[in-house]
């Protein structure tokens, strides 16, 4: 009888880890298509922006720029908020649900990632527009400065979950990553609040404000384009975020049973 259970409990776990094989090839699969994908409409982002769609009345060809600074901005607002998101969820469920708990967390700080790089993006191309047409690289505009803060408090949300541990450093962690955010809106609304260098919202702006439907679809390409390919990195980083949490769990199961 007890070879019996044995014979069965290791089918159970076989038959765990074949669900889990084919469930990892069907992601691979999947990740490749989608990467195939991604670049192609990365690539034709590009066609149009920069052969297809007219130079801007004013700036001439500077304005192509506003097609990567622009998508950019976008990923990063949508990045941060799948971190607040998960933080909160990592907050509401870690005593009740731990697995779920982890995988918000690895979503958390995946995404955090791919924020910051978008984030760091965004002034890097806002920095070569403003030198073009201001003559400037950088300048102390409010816009700027509160979008300076946001990029070190992500940083340091990244600094304390590489050199802290524990499920402390994820309480800690999802904390800072919720007053981060607090921190975007007012990004958001500081061309409206004060009488700053940076130019007023293109968009939702008011009277006279948007731009010409000849632009929109070298907008829309490249913001689709590098959305996925924020997406896909960020499930990269998840799989791999989940791989280092279990090899961690088994790393302590093994030495409370060597105790």
């Amino acid at each position: 009888m007890q070879v019996f259970h044995k014979s069965a409990s290791a089918l159970s776990r076989s038959g765990k880890l074949c669900k889990v094989s084919t469930r990892g090839r069907m992601m691979k699969w999947f990740r490749w298509v989608w990467a195939v994908v991604t670049m192609a409409v990365l690539a034709n982002g590009f066609r149009v922006a920069m052969y297809v769609v007219p130079a801007d009345r004013d700036q001439g060809d500077l304005s192509r720029i506003l097609y990567y600074h622009v998508p950019t901005w976008c990923g990063m607002a949508i990045f941060f908020a799948i971190n607040l998101l998960c933080s909160i969820v990592y907050l509401v469920v870690r005593q009740s649900n731990r697995s779920l708990a982890l995988r918000a967390d690895a979503l958390a700080v995946s995404s955090a990632e791919m924020g910051v790089v978008y984030c760091l993006i965004g002034m890097a191309t806002g920095s070569i527009w403003g030198k073009a047409a201001w003559g400037i690289w950088w300048t102390w505009d409010a816009r700027l400065t509160t979008t300076l803060i946001l990029w070190l408090i992500y940083i340091a949300y990244l600094l304390l979950r590489r050199f802290a541990s524990g499920p402390e450093m994820r309480t800690l962690a999802a904390v800072l990553a919720i007053f981060g955010y607090a921190d975007i809106p007012i990004v958001y609304m500081t061309t409206r609040w004060f009488r700053t260098q940076h130019p007023a919202p293109v968009f939702f702006g008011g009277p006279n404000t948007g731009l010409d439907p000849s632009m929109l679809p070298a907008l829309f390409w490249n913001m689709a384009g590098w959305i996925m390919w924020g997406c896909l990195i960020v499930s990269l980083r998840y799989a791999a975020e989940i791989r280092a949490q279990r090899g961690a769990e088994s790393a302590a199961v093994a030495a409370l049973e060597a105790a």
